[in-house]
Formats: structure tokens, sequence, C-alpha cells
């Protein structure tokens, strides 16, 4: 199926075998290095814009930062840039947009289960490599995500000016992304591909790639390359948000929005109001919606994203606040999951346990906290679980997963759930502000949750002495 790398001819593939190819990160990447394969091989730079005149083309916003690229973008001696048998293909995968009011484009599936817009991903790039080529660009972040945000807070409905998330048909092989509600102008895959946008074009900014290839930073920056990602252990998609908070904080951010509806305006792309002040208090409010929901909660990879099963019957509404966190790990499988793949793999089997063996409605835990640096959305903030009997109205049941009877999990593993995943259900109102954590075994007659994890949490300060 993947004719990118097993039938590529001189004439190219055949648009029924392209339009069988995943929407995923990996597909994009073989694309690019089949462009970049082309004659004497296209500089980076020009492999960027070659593909930004596909995803933006006659957009003014983005020509006034970074000019006007080839409509026809040619290779050596005039050659096409890219097969072109690939066109339909690449428009899918760089023009978003929203078909109806729940299908969304120009996405793809990343290798650890989130989805990246891919036009906002190249914008943040070509600007990295213009500003690495000494040439002066002072847009990165308005192209990437500032416009984006700016306009989705003046224009969507105040119950939905961020996200939503969505799932694909299916992980493994994704062709339609699905939104799970209305969409905003900021959906959460413009959000990543803006993060990662920003990210890359900061690296590269100040990394020329001389030599190396566009397609190796994205393969590493993706998690798709043996040699580790570009710039040390941090430079990783997982790591997005943690590094984008690094770049930003919220005041920064509402500048940076401010300016770029300043600069829309002049450009006649947006109406002026003539409310300045107005204006300033709706970004205000957006931009602490933002920083809620992207910078100081967690990635929670939505049930439909690792396959779950429907709920048996109904489930029972939790009376909110709750007051307690308790601390699991899941024994079973033993082994922490380390990708996107495996983890997915190991909800799927412990919801099959709890199910068919123990006979419960769903998966018992409310969360679990995976070792690929994301939390998996078992039963959730809102609806009862099975995880700590006696007392499962009145806490979250979070797991580890793996055996932590003599090792530990992933230090970001518990750093995610100690401080990510709780300060987001305080702050969102599923918490109270005082809640506390229990071991399993300090409630229930179990090794729960392992000697070596219990022991560190209780020595960190993560649970009641």
């Amino acid at each position: 199926v993947l004719c990118l790398v097993l039938r590529f001819t001189s004439r190219g593939c055949s648009s029924d075998v392209l339009a069988d190819l995943p929407l995923s990160m990996e597909s994009f990447i073989k694309v690019v290095q089949r462009i970049e394969g082309r004659g004497l091989g296209p500089s980076p730079l020009t492999v960027v814009r070659s593909l930004r005149g596909v995803a933006y083309e006659g957009d003014a916003f983005v020509e006034h930062f970074l000019g006007d690229p080839d409509p026809f973008p040619s290779g050596e001696n005039e050659a096409p840039m890219w097969d072109p048998t690939l066109s339909e293909f690449i428009h899918l995968m760089v023009r978003h947009r929203i078909v109806g009011q729940a299908r969304e484009e120009g996405v793809v599936l990343g290798s650890d289960g989130t989805t990246v817009a891919l036009g906002s991903l190249l914008l943040g790039i070509e600007a990295g490599l213009v500003a690495g080529a000494g040439e002066s660009v002072s847009g990165l972040y308005s192209l990437t995500i500032a416009r984006n945000l700016g306009l989705s807070f003046l224009h969507s409905q105040d119950s939905q000016i961020l996200g939503p998330d969505g799932c694909w048909d299916n992980v493994t092989f994704p062709r339609v992304f699905t939104l799970s509600g209305p969409p905003s102008l900021a959906t959460d895959a413009l959000v990543n591909g803006g993060m990662d946008g920003v990210l890359l074009g900061k690296y590269l900014s100040t990394h020329p790639l001389h030599a190396l290839q566009l397609s190796t930073v994205l393969r590493d920056y993706y998690g798709l390359h043996p040699g580790g990602p570009p710039e040390g252990p941090h430079l990783i998609s997982f790591q997005r948000r943690d590094n984008f908070r690094r770049l930003v904080n919220g005041s920064v951010l509402q500048e940076l929005v401010l300016g770029s509806l300043a600069t829309l305006q002049r450009l006649g792309e947006a109406e002026d109001t003539g409310q300045a002040a107005a204006l300033e208090d709706v970004v205000k409010g957006g931009v602490q919606k933002f920083v809620h929901r992207y910078l100081e909660c967690p990635v929670i990879i939505p049930r439909c994203q690792w396959g779950a099963r429907p709920y048996r019957g109904s489930p029972t509404q939790l009376s909110l606040p709750l007051a307690f966190m308790y601390i699991h790990h899941t024994h079973t499988p033993r082994q922490p999951c380390l990708s996107f793949r495996q983890c997915t793999a190991d909800m799927r089997a412990m919801q099959r346990f709890h199910q068919d063996v123990r006979r419960w409605d769903d998966i018992g835990y409310s969360f679990v906290a995976g070792s690929d640096g994301y939390i998996y959305e078992g039963r959730g903030w809102q609806w009862r679980g099975a995880h700590t009997r006696g007392h499962n109205t009145r806490g979250y049941g979070i797991a580890f997963v793996g055996d932590y009877t003599a090792t530990l999990p992933a230090r970001r593993s518990l750093e995610l759930v100690r401080e990510s995943l709780a300060s987001c259900g305080v702050m969102a109102g599923w918490l109270t502000g005082n809640f506390t954590w229990h071991g399993h075994r300090q409630l229930v007659n179990t090794s729960c949750p392992g000697g070596a994890l219990y022991l560190e949490i209780e020595k960190s300060g993560y649970l009641p002495g």
C-alpha cells in the first residue's frame, strides 16, 4: 500500500493507491522524502515553500510575513517539485478545513497519538528556516498560533472558543478525523501544529540545517527515528506543552494575539471595531482559557483514540467536586507502556479483563498514566469508577501502567499525575482545592500501588502520612 516506499517509478503511483495511504505523520514525512529526492535535491526552505503554496495560496496574512511563494514550485531544470500523482494527497494533508460540522482535514495522526495540523507546523518551520538563513522574520508566533487564537476568540461561540479534539476512524490506518463537538477556529490539531511550528521554528532559526534534511528533523521530533530528537531528549512532540510553556506565559501570549489581530486589521482581513478595551478583555479571557486547557492541563487521550468498547449499561454520575485521588498500579500489565501503540493495547486489554472476567461495566480506573508522556481516559471526571472498593463515589482512581513493587514509573508520569492532572482537576471544579491523595493500600487490603511506588510518593509528600 505504501507506494511512497515501494512503488514510486518514473510514472508515479496510481490515484487509487494514493487514495489508500494513511493520513499519518509518517506518510507525510515519506512525501517530504520523495520531494527531497527530486533532481539534485531542493533545499529544506524550497520544500517548505512549495508546500506552503498549497496550504495557504493567496493568504495575505501569511504573505505579509513570508512573501509570495511560487505557486508552481519546480526543482532543477524546471522539473516539477513533486509527482503530479501526489498533488491530491498533498492537498488533503496540508490544506486545513472543516467539512460539514465535524470532519477536519489538513491534519495527520502522529505516532504519539496526537493529531497535528500540518499547515501551522509548516509556517513555523519556514519562518525558522528564513531566520536561520540570516533573513529577518518577526511573525513566528503570529503565523503558527496567535492568528488562529485571535480569530477564534472573536468569532467562535463562547462555549467553544478552543478545540475540540476528535477521533480517527482507525488509529492503525487513519483516513478520517471527526471532531468531538462543534468546531472553533482553533481546534486541538491547529493548536498542536502551532506549538510544534513554534518549537521547530525556534530550533531551526539557530541551528541551520546545512546538509541535514527536513524529513530527518521531522522524523526525530515526532519520534520516528532511532537517532533521537534533534536537540537532546526534550525537543520531541510529546513534550510540546512543557516546551511551549517555557517560551511564553499568558501575558506574552495575550500581546502576541492582539498584535496578530492588529495586523489582520491593517491588511483588511479583520474588522476594526474601534473598541480596543473590549477587544483586550475578549483576548485576555480567551488566553486564560488557552493557558488552562493547553499549558496547565495534561493531554488526555480520549477513549475513542485507544479503541474503548462501549460502557455496559448506564454510567453513574458523580456528585462533584470530589475530595480524594486514589493511586494504583495495574500490576497486569506488569511492564510500563512506552509508546502510544503499546499503551492503547494495554488499555484495551485492561478493559477486556475488567468487563469480561470481573464483569464490571467498563475499565475500572478514572484515568491511566502511561510512560509515553500521556494520560489515558478511563471513566473520566464525571462518572463513578470501580477502582477502590467502598470509596468509588468519593474519589478518582488513577493507575500507573506497570508493576511497581520494586521499581518506579517514569518520572514524567509521576509529575503528570501529581502536578498537571491534579491541578487541572481542581481548576476545572472536578476536585476540591484541599483534596487528599491516598494509596490504594491505605483503604483496601492490598499491596497496590506496589511497595516502591508507595514509598516514593509517601516520601515526596504525594500522600498523607
